[in-house]
């Protein structure tokens, strides 16, 4: 399974960066290069972000697969994150139904 994943930022500001690098990291770590993620700054492309209904940044965008997700701000929380974007762990164990790990 791929994951499209969009991220939402404002400049170069200290925030964006620390979102960006949070992002990239809760990817690498959860999805193991199953993911494609696309930095959108909303100065060079405001029009984007206006389609998107972003009104706050930095936003998260999970577009694939189904059903989106969003979640707001710097991405600090990597569990908030992952429970937020409905991302799967990345561990190959089998999980029973209520979820837990054989």
């Amino acid at each position: 399974m791929k994951y499209l994943i969009k991220l939402y930022v404002t400049g170069q500001t200290a925030r964006s960066l620390l979102a960006i690098a949070n992002l990239r990291r809760i990817c690498e770590d959860e999805l193991k290069g199953r993911y494609e993620l696309i930095v959108i700054d909303v100065l060079e492309r405001p029009q984007l972000a206006e389609d998107e209904k972003i009104l706050a940044t930095p936003t998260v965008v999970k577009e694939l697969p189904h059903p989106i997700r969003r979640i707001i701000g710097d991405l600090s929380d990597s569990e908030r994150v992952l429970l937020g974007l409905d991302l799967r762990p990345c561990s190959g164990e089998p999980e029973t139904l209520s979820g837990e790990r054989r």
